[in-house]
C-alpha cells in the first residue's frame, strides 16, 4: 500500500515539473498565434500570399496559415468577414470599389484607392495597407496570327471585326456592374458574336490554342510572355485602376500594430514587370508559387534595410 502512494506522488510530482517547465514545442508553441491569409486560384493571388506570410514569419513569432483556391473576390472577402482570415494578401481597389462596396468605377488610381480604404475602414473594420506597386488590370489578349490578321493593336480596332470572334472571359465580368460588359459595349460601341464564360487561369490555353479568338485576361500574368500573346491598348481607359493590396482586419492590427509595418516593407517594392516575371515563373516554369515567393524574399533580404 505504501508502494502505491509512493507511485502515485511521484507520478503527480512528474506533472506539476511538466506544468512548470518551458519544454521544446510544448509551453513555446501553444503562446504562438495563427494568423490565416487568403490567396486565391492565380498564381499571381498565392505568390502574395506566401510572400505576406513569409514576412510575418520572417520578423514575428507567428504561425501562419494560407487559404488558396478561393475563387472571387466575394469569397475572398466573405473569409474575412466570418473570422476564417485576418489577412486578404491579393486585393485590388477596382475590383472592391465595384464588387465589395457596389460603387461606380474611378479611374483616377490615387482616388480609388482613398475610396475604399475609407469605405473599409467605416463599413468591415479592415485596413488597406499601402499597394505592392503594380497594376493588374483587365486585358484584351489575342494571338499575333490574330493580332496581323485583322490589324488590331488597341480595343478600338475590334469594332469592324468584333462580330466574327468568339471571346472568352471571367464570369464574374460577364454582369458586373459598372466596369462590366454592359459598360464595356457602351464605352467601345460593339460586342463579340459570341461571349463565354472562362475560369480565369484557363483563358490564355484557350486563345493559345484557337479555341477562343480573343479572351479577357490580366495584364501581369506570366502566360502571355509564354504564348507570345499581343497585349490590346485600352484606348478608352474603360478599365479602371486594378492596384494591387493587402487588407488586415483591425482587430488582429489592434492586437499587433507592428504587423502594418512589417507588410508595408513591400509597398511600391514590386512592379508590373517584375509581377509578370513572378507569374512566369510558376506559370511557364512550373514552379510552385510559396517557393517564387520565398526566392523573392531571400533575393531582397526580406527588405530589412526598408
Amino acid at each position: 500500500m505504501k508502494r502505491k502512494s509512493y507511485i502515485i506522488v511521484l507520478c503527480f510530482s512528474f506533472l506539476v515539473f511538466l506544468a512548470s517547465c518551458s519544454l521544446p514545442g510544448l509551453s513555446s508553441s501553444d503562446s504562438k498565434k495563427t494568423i490565416t491569409i487568403t490567396g486565391g486560384i492565380t498564381s499571381e493571388s498565392q505568390i502574395l500570399a506566401s510572400l505576406v506570410a513569409g514576412m510575418i514569419e520572417h520578423y514575428t513569432d507567428n504561425k501562419v496559415t494560407i487559404i488558396n483556391n478561393l475563387a472571387t473576390t466575394t469569397i475572398n472577402h466573405q473569409a474575412m468577414m466570418n473570422g476564417d482570415a485576418q489577412i486578404s494578401a491579393a486585393r485590388y481597389t477596382g475590383t472592391d470599389l465595384t464588387t465589395t462596396l457596389g460603387l461606380d468605377p474611378v479611374k483616377d488610381p490615387t482616388e480609388a484607392y482613398d475610396i475604399v480604404s475609407k469605405e473599409f475602414e467605416k463599413r468591415y473594420n479592415e485596413t488597406w495597407l499601402k499597394p505592392y506597386g503594380f497594376d493588374n488590370t483587365y486585358v484584351y489578349l489575342v494571338t499575333k496570327e490574330t493580332a496581323e490578321k485583322y490589324h488590331l493593336s488597341k480595343v478600338s480596332d475590334l469594332k469592324n471585326v468584333a462580330d466574327q470572334l468568339s471571346a472568352g472571359v471571367d464570369p464574374a465580368w460577364i454582369t458586373r456592374a459598372g466596369d462590366g460588359y454592359e459598360g464595356f459595349k457602351k464605352a467601345y460601341g460593339f460586342e463579340f458574336k459570341t461571349i463565354l464564360p472562362m475560369q480565369i487561369g484557363l483563358v490564355y490555353d484557350a486563345v493559345a490554342a484557337g479555341k477562343m479568338d480573343i479572351v479577357l485576361g490580366y495584364s501581369t500574368d506570366g502566360r502571355i510572355g509564354s504564348y507570345d500573346l499581343v497585349m490590346l491598348e485600352d484606348d478608352k481607359k474603360f478599365f479602371p485602376p486594378y492596384d494591387a493590396v493587402p487588407i488586415i482586419d483591425n482587430k488582429l492590427l489592434k492586437e499587433q500594430p507592428k504587423l502594418q509595418e512589417i507588410i508595408d516593407k513591400l509597398a511600391g517594392t514590386i512592379s508590373t514587370d517584375e509581377m509578370q516575371k513572378l507569374n512566369f515563373e510558376a506559370d511557364n516554369n512550373l514552379v510552385e508559387p510559396s517557393v517564387v515567393a520565398k526566392e523573392f524574399l531571400e533575393k531582397n533580404r526580406y527588405f530589412e534595410g526598408e
